[in-house]
């Protein structure tokens, strides 16, 4: 086990890039599956330190239960200017949940508080919940836009093997004014209709897996206003560290592939990246 954090698993911490020269934010990031730990301490404190030593000077916290959308809630007021929250129940969790609504009472009660500002990760993902809880799974996520439409805060999508449903359902139900797909994982076919409805599309380290062409391709079309960084720590670590534990402080090897595919200047779109987000959630 690493020394840098006392860590929830067994599994390397990726070593750290090179800093950037500009600062830049993390869109979407499980603090407490890397660190076991309060939402106050020491060990939250040393990730966000270790991300703003290589630029990430900021994160957003996301939910995926009521629970640990509360315990996100926390992180976020004990780390002002540092971390700000979304809050949701997990597509995958919905279906399987003891009381689904109770569990979106809970949400909708998050929701309300300054530090939150989007409701997520929401969505569909057909890949791992099998199709008797899709009934489930859709309704949650219609009641999860709604609950963003009420607080007038943007909506942060989940989408796995469910590209289609996920966009009918958004506009049979009326989008929220900002809508993020978090771990963008469509083609550029996709990503040119989530462009015209004004959606972001936000790039997570698969971005920089070799299999990964139409991600890129996505990438280089998207306008740069458009274009959000993430790293679903402690998942989907960017190359070339693949397979070791991912944090907040691995942004960077994703963000120099992005400015690569795009070819324009690292500055100029850690710069841009930063209004994005900003114009999505806020000041922090």
């Amino acid at each position: 086990m690493s020394d840098r954090f006392t860590l929830e698993k067994e599994r390397e911490v990726a070593p750290l890039p090179e800093a950037l020269t500009s600062p830049c934010i993390d869109n979407h990031a499980h603090l407490e599956l890397i660190a076991e730990s309060e939402p106050d301490s020491p060990a939250i404190k040393a990730i966000l330190d270790e991300a703003k030593s290589v630029g990430i000077d900021r994160v957003i916290q996301v939910g995926y239960s009521a629970v640990q959308s509360a315990w996100g809630v926390r992180c976020a007021e004990a780390f002002p200017g540092r971390v700000l929250a979304a809050v949701a129940l997990h597509p995958n969790d919905a279906p399987v949940t003891a009381d689904l609504e109770g569990d979106l009472r809970v949400i909708a009660d998050l929701a309300q508080h300054p530090r939150v500002r989007a409701i997520g990760e929401t969505g569909l993902d057909f890949f791992r919940t099998a199709p008797d809880g899709r009934e489930k799974q859709i309704y949650s996520f219609k009641r999860h836009i709604q609950i963003a439409k009420d607080v007038n805060k943007a909506v942060m999508i989940h989408d796995r093997d469910a590209h289609r449903e996920v966009l009918d359902t958004l506009a049979e139900v009326g989008a929220p004014q900002k809508v993020v797909f978090h771990c963008y994982s469509g083609d550029a076919e996709m990503a040119r209709e989530c462009i015209s409805n004004g959606y972001y599309l936000s790039f997570a380290g698969t971005v920089t897996f070799k299999n990964a062409p139409h991600l890129r391709e996505a990438l280089a079309l998207a306008p740069l206003n458009r274009i959000l960084v993430e790293t679903d720590a402690p998942f989907l670590t960017p190359m070339p560290n693949r397979g070791l534990l991912n944090t907040p402080a691995q942004i960077p090897n994703t963000l120099r592939l992005m400015a690569e595919v795009r070819d324009m200047d690292l500055d100029e779109l850690c710069e841009a990246i930063v209004q994005n987000t900003t114009n999505v959630y806020g000041e922090f």
